[in-house]
């Protein structure tokens, strides 16, 4: 038969005890009163939660059952009882039953060697500890001393918890011990760390009270932080404002960003560290620090190799890659940027994000790509001024810092489904961002200090030409035209099939399939002028097969007659889909 449980936050009782309750909540007074009214013994176990538990995981599974004696219902609801405590019981199968808590329990049996000498040396050693902590906790030993004398064993360990307010998951350990003697051991650590701890407060108090002469209290409070860092051992070099200075000196930043941070850092050093403007300089003085004033990806450009990868990763686009190449040649006679900012404008599928990833690696240099699809705040790319809450810098800043460098290829995905409301014009931002005379001295709200993105590779994609003279004019529109079917073909030979093959665990060796099953998928199954849908049907066409033969990737010749089996079952569950939802509609 289950009991029931009263939860409390931070009451753990020992048996041998008679323990005053008072309760008001009204799921503990319904508990005590259905224990009492069964006549069942009553569960008192600590709880994790701040409030009246709302899972049996916020309970512990150690308690302390005992006898109802008392109980007196108050005018106000509240309840006041009284509960003689048994033994130490294990919790199993703890749930609610009407809103109350239950669980099974069995008892732990505790050894009673509270008559042992060494047991009773451990307490008066407790007692002894407890009298030196008690100058920094500011309690009085009297009632603790009347206890050793004439009370038993479990009062003096009760009294010992709740007077030198030992945490709760500590004195749930101490309750589930099997001896008198372990409880006290076990006790005695506790109180000993306490007794240590209040030590190196002491300390620190004495060493501040050293040099309180100026009064201030501001440098009073900076004071102590530092000393309590010493005794941690946590002189950490970002936390010390004299380290933050050096690494500002250090620093790589131009004169003027240098100026600016070694103001806001004296405007700091005078801040407790406590206050929020304080901690907002330290995090405004770390975002300047991080960013890449100085640290570039230096790989040379090799024209060759560019080539072979553009080759490997791309099929066809021969115009589009020889553009490419262009631009890459212009930046390594140049040794930088320079030059006209490409778009790519196509439909879906074509392949054009991937044509930018195989730029970034093509010259060796990191790759971020920032999606402007809905974007309509000019803060996204210009950053929120620093005395905003929660201010941060732009995409673009944000995007240099991850990348941890000053010149990587940043892609401007959906360039062409940017907004326009009330909170700003983005493309304002942009423009002042892609022009190659303004870039040089781009400033973000959030730094208030200029920075140089002449060094970035900036490429932008877009789906269509829906967008402003003014954008298109700061760059030059390569169109990618969609793929012939013997593209296709040849896209889904060189890349689509292995791809497919990794994403369902296919082994590529497995499968054996035509160009005419290629050309039949592609003519009866996909309408893009990309090969997005494509490699979703060979996908699709694999997976198939895996059911069909229990998981295994048996050897497969996939012919047109083949595949219009595999991808009929797909198809008419799409259809039936779609005549369900117009049903509905």
């Amino acid at each position: 038969m289950k009991n029931y449980i009263l939860p409390f936050r931070d009451l753990v009782v020992h048996p041998g005890l008679t323990v005053p309750i008072y309760v008001d909540n009204p799921a503990s007074v319904s508990c005590v009163e259905a224990a009492a009214q069964q006549n069942q013994q009553l569960v008192i176990a600590a709880q994790h939660s701040w409030s009246y538990p709302s899972s049996p995981e916020d309970i512990y599974d150690v308690g302390t059952i005992g006898d109802i004696v008392q109980v007196l219902r108050m005018p106000d609801g509240a309840l006041h009882a009284i509960v003689r405590t048994t033994s130490v019981v294990r919790l199993a199968d703890i749930g609610t039953e009407n809103g109350l808590f239950m669980a099974n329990v069995s008892p732990i049996e505790i050894v009673d060697d509270s008559a042992m000498e060494q047991t009773i040396a451990l307490r008066d050693k407790v007692a002894e500890n407890m009298q030196a902590l008690s100058m920094s906790k500011k309690f009085k030993l009297d009632k603790l001393r009347a206890i050793i004398q004439n009370y038993p064993m479990p009062a003096f360990i009760d009294s010992v918890i709740q007077t030198a307010e030992i945490d709760t998951n500590d004195a749930v350990r101490i309750l589930c011990a099997t001896s008198w003697r372990e409880k006290l051991v076990m006790l005695l650590e506790q109180i000993n760390l306490m007794a240590e701890t209040a030590k190196i407060e002491n300390s620190i108090n004495r060493r501040i009270q050293q040099q309180m002469e100026n009064g201030r209290r501001e440098a009073i409070l900076q004071e102590k932080m530092r000393a309590i860092q010493r005794e941690m051992g946590d002189d950490d070099e970002e936390m010390d404002t004299t380290n933050m200075r050096k690494r500002i000196e250090r620093s790589a930043m131009p004169a003027e960003a240098k100026e600016k941070a070694l103001s806001e850092w004296k405007r700091m050093r005078s801040m407790s560290p406590m206050s929020n403007e304080g901690g907002l300089l330290k995090t405004y003085l770390e975002e300047l620090l991080a960013m890449p004033w100085d640290k570039s990806d230096a790989t040379p450009i090799n024209l060759k190799a560019a080539r072979a990868v553009l080759d490997s990763e791309h099929s066809g686009m021969t115009g589009v890659k020889e553009r490419i190449l262009e631009h890459i040649a212009v930046m390594k006679k140049t040794g930088g940027a320079q030059g006209s900012i490409l778009c790519f404008v196509g439909a879906p599928g074509v392949g054009k994000t991937s044509l930018c990833k195989s730029i970034a690696a093509a010259l060796g240099r990191k790759y971020q790509r920032i999606s402007l699809g809905g974007i309509s705040d000019e803060a996204h790319f210009r950053g929120h001024r620093k005395t905003y809450i929660g201010a941060q810098t732009g995409r673009i800043m944000d995007a240099l810092k991850r990348c941890k460098s000053n010149n990587p290829v940043i892609v401007l995905d959906e360039i062409d489904k940017m907004g326009r409301d009330w909170r700003g014009d983005p493309e304002s931002a942009l423009l002042e961002i892609l022009d190659p005379e303004q870039n040089k001295s781009f400033r973000d709200h959030y730094l208030e200090v200029d920075f140089d993105l002449s060094n970035v590779l900036f490429i932008a994609t877009a789906n269509s030409l829906n967008m402003s003279n003014a954008l298109k004019d700061r760059m030059e529109i390569i169109e990618i035209p969609g793929y012939s079917e013997d593209e296709k073909v040849q896209i889904a030979r060189e890349h689509l099939i292995a791809r497919a093959a990794h994403d369902t665990g296919w082994n590529v060796d497995n499968i054996i399939i035509g160009d005419d099953a290629l050309r039949h998928i592609i003519r009866n199954y996909t309408s893009e002028q990309g090969v997005r849908e494509l490699q979703r049907e060979l996908t699709a066409v694999l997976r198939r097969t895996l059911l069909e033969h229990d998981g295994e990737d048996v050897k497969t010749e996939f012919t047109p007659k083949k595949i219009d089996e595999l991808l009929a079952v797909r198809k008419s569950a799409t259809m039936a889909k779609r005549i369900g939802f117009g049903l509905r509609a």
